[in-house]
């Protein structure tokens, strides 16, 4: 592998009435020999990204190309290939087969492949070997670390020597003796031919890391407190974008909407005079999950968080927590 390239990826989805769009016109790149961070809090769209790029979930729109081969354009029988060959995949609850060995476990994608017996065994215990399992090649998972269980899913990710791994939060479920072994395994991981995809929350591999892709929603522009004047039917924000500020209306009426599933919108509430909206995404560091866009020609003003917090107190914040306004 010598270039992947992510361009203008969308990924959208019903979530019973509402349209969910996880990403939306993403672009990232990763090359030969890295190291690469997803990082970013649950539901930012990291293990979305992961699942379109080992070929699991085919995006709404957008282009992924590895070396110039569109992936996102395969067949289903190039994409079982390319899922096969291109593509190992380490998954935050190491998702080893119980019953079987370390070994057994590393074997089952090779014997799956139609790889004979003996050829799939002593590539297993050539991998096991190398992660420092060669003594626990015929435990089974139970018998096992932590970090024992990701190292052999490790392992068992790099059976066809694939050119790209993709770790799911690798380091999730592990305690922090743990953590050092495995996070200096993935950088290892990380040579000429391959690059090593990792989403994470967990800051401490960002030193180790080449590039690092922080994901979430984007800011428009950077919005900064103070009043802000809008005209009948102007949006203040999108669904989807970074919630940065709090708004109360001082003049006129806004509207709220949310996308539905078949693209349409649904009003959800008009905030009058006096009326706070926009709270829990930059409460919660989330994405806005509503449109708020001017009924009227309006004014309202922008707070911080802290400035919310101190003018709702604790009963607002508990009121805003429990709303069941999209906010």
């Amino acid at each position: 592998m010598d270039r992947l390239e992510i361009k203008d990826l969308v990924v959208e989805f019903p979530s019973g009435d509402y349209l969910v769009r996880p990403l939306d016109h993403f672009n990232a790149e990763a090359l030969s020999g890295e190291l690469v961070l997803l990082l970013g809090p649950s539901g930012c769209g990291k293990t979305t990204l992961l699942s379109c790029l080992s070929g699991i979930l085919t995006p709404t729109s957008g282009e992924i190309l590895l070396d110039g081969m569109s992936v996102t354009g395969l067949g289903p029988k190039e994409l079982t290939e390319y899922r096969r060959r291109s593509v190992g995949l380490v998954f935050q609850g190491f998702k080893l087969v119980p019953s079987l060995t370390a070994r057994e476990n590393v074997e089952a994608p090779l014997r799956m492949a139609g790889v004979p017996g003996k050829a799939a065994r002593a590539r297993a215990e050539e991998l096991l070997t190398r992660f420092g399992l060669g003594e626990r090649m015929n435990h089974r998972p139970g018998m096992m670390s932590g970090g024992q269980q990701q190292r052999a899913a490790i392992a068992r990710s790099l059976a066809h020597d694939p050119p790209m791994i993709i770790a799911d939060e690798p380091t999730a479920s592990l305690d922090y003796v743990q953590v050092e072994t495995v996070i200096r395994t993935l950088r290892d991981l990380a040579s000429p031919g391959r690059a090593v995809i990792v989403s994470t929350h967990d800051h401490r591999l960002v030193p180790l890391a080449d590039r690092v892709i922080k994901m979430g929603p984007q800011s428009l522009g950077g919005a900064k407190p103070g009043p802000v004047e809008l005209t009948a039917g102007q949006n203040l924000f999108e669904q989807g974008d970074l919630g940065e500020l709090v708004y109360v209306v001082a003049q006129g009426e806004i509207d709220l909407f949310r996308r539905l599933a078949e693209g349409a919108e649904a009003h959800i509430h008009t905030c009058r005079r006096g009326e706070y909206f926009g709270e829990l995404a930059p409460l919660l560091g989330f994405p806005r999950s509503s449109t708020a866009r001017a009924k009227t020609d309006a004014v309202v003003n922008g707070i911080t968080v802290q400035e919310f917090r101190e003018k709702a107190g604790t009963d607002g914040v508990r009121q805003a927590m429990s709303s069941p306004l999209p906010r």
